[in-house]
């Protein structure tokens, strides 16, 4: 037995990774928030349909682009810095997004929201390479999954709950100044290492070396985007968790109020059911694929066909669910377009050396905000040419973003299918090993 297998991992490692997770929380507010209050923005905005989409759009753009920027970061200057320094700008961000007076600033101040919180998935991935061990990194992911759903629970019932009490412009100055808080707390106590903090480096960590220089990042990048497995994860990821972004993330509260006639808290209460799904639906997901499937590929394509089926349901009878139907099928979307994506982004890091890693996940990371980015607002414009700028719109209308959903689904599918099932030459290799 050698003394790498008997060191034993440091605890501190489930502090750095606790702050980290609070900061997936808050990232996951702020992607999901607009959903419960999307009404009162529209109202004292100013805004029409598709200047909201804009408006719920304005987050993912940045977000998307500073993707391989922070892989990049990440990988050269620290996950430390990296987060502390933007996820401080998006507390700004939120600030201004409470004080803003019309559509414009308002859209301005989501955007450095997004700037901001972009920084904090890729390195976290990058902090967690050095503090976990691979068998025990899926399992981490799943974790952290399940508690970026906890922040999208926050910002359906509890965030309706707040916006009664302070207004919605109050809540966004509080969550703001929250977001400037822990990020003090990231930089005193993350570190990029456990040798950073005068600990023992983990016996098999998944940032361990594999040998051989270090890859250029010109050649890492040609690597992975010269890699047709990449792609076809590419476009399941645009697709699937864009849906999700643009039907649980800002348009689900109007249909929940218009179609089915719920109040804010009771459509935030059918909403929450997009965090339960997530925080049961990540680590149950992992499992599935590393004990039940074995099988990252045949996972995704299930969940894909669970997806095109629940979009079916919804096209089919967009105004005929009973209000238990309504917070099962929210859950079930929740599992098949959100918590999924765990598997998603560890096929990719499976795809590729782990010295690219920070650059792989960041190019992979650009697409499914991108797919936020672009179905927020086509949704809006969808509903907004057939009932006016500010609606209210009926279940025919939203029936026509439902086809449109459901139409990407099947295409998500194929792209599953098209998948690299990473996770048996990984069996393998421990097997030998």
């Amino acid at each position: 037995m050698t003394a790498a297998t008997v060191t034993r991992p440091s605890p501190y490692r489930w502090l750095v990774f606790a702050v980290l997770a609070c900061a997936y929380l808050l990232v996951y507010f702020h992607r999901t928030c607009p959903a419960v209050v999307a009404a009162d923005l529209m109202h004292d905005l100013g805004a029409g349909a598709t200047s909201l989409g804009l408006l719920g759009a304005a987050y993912f753009y940045p977000y998307a682009l500073m993707q391989l920027p922070a892989g990049l970061l990440s990988d050269t200057w620290g996950p430390r810095k990296t987060i502390t320094l933007f996820f401080s700008l998006a507390g700004v961000g939120a600030i201004w997004l409470g004080l803003a007076g019309s559509i414009g600033p308002a859209i301005a101040a989501r955007s450095l929201v997004g700037l901001g919180v972009a920084m904090v998935f890729v390195p976290t991935i990058k902090v967690l390479t050095h503090w976990f061990t691979r068998g025990e990194f899926a399992r981490m992911m799943g974790i952290l999954m399940a508690l970026g759903g906890v922040g999208a629970y926050t910002a359906a019932q509890p965030l309706a709950w707040l916006s009664i009490v302070l207004g919605w412009r109050g809540s966004f100055i509080i969550i703001g100044v929250a977001t400037l808080v822990l990020a003090g707390i990231i930089w005193v106590v993350v570190r990029n290492r456990p040798e950073d903090k005068g600990l023992p480096a983990l016996p098999d960590p998944l940032a361990a070396p594999q040998g051989g220089p270090a890859m250029p990042l010109s050649q890492g990048i040609k690597l992975v985007l010269g890699n047709p497995r990449f792609w076809a994860v590419a476009g399941w990821f645009f697709i699937t968790p864009g849906i999700f972004f643009a039907l649980g993330g800002l348009w689900g509260g109007p249909y929940l109020m218009q179609v089915y006639g719920l109040s804010k808290t009771q459509a935030g209460g059918v909403l929450n059911m997009l965090a339960v799904g997530m925080i049961v639906g990540g680590p149950l997901i992992s499992w599935v694929s590393d004990k039940v499937l074995v099988s990252r590929k045949r996972t995704m394509i299930i969940t894909g066909a669970g997806l095109f089926v629940l979009l079916g349901v919804l096209y089919l009878v967009p105004a005929s669910l009973s209000r238990p139907m309504l917070y099962l099928w929210f859950f079930l979307f929740s599992i098949c377009s959100s918590a999924i994506v765990v598997i998603g982004f560890t096929t990719t890091k499976e795809l590729f050396p782990v010295a690219i890693a920070g650059t792989s996940t960041g190019l992979m990371n650009l697409f499914p905000f991108l797919g936020g980015a672009v179905l927020q607002p086509v949704s809006g414009w969808l509903l907004q040419i057939q009932g006016g700028p500010q609606g209210p719109y009926s279940p025919a209308m939203y029936q026509s973003i439902f086809l449109f959903y459901l139409a990407l689904a099947l295409v998500a599918l194929i792209c599953a299918c098209l998948a690299k099932d990473t996770l048996p030459g990984r069996k393998a290799a421990r097997s030998a090993a």
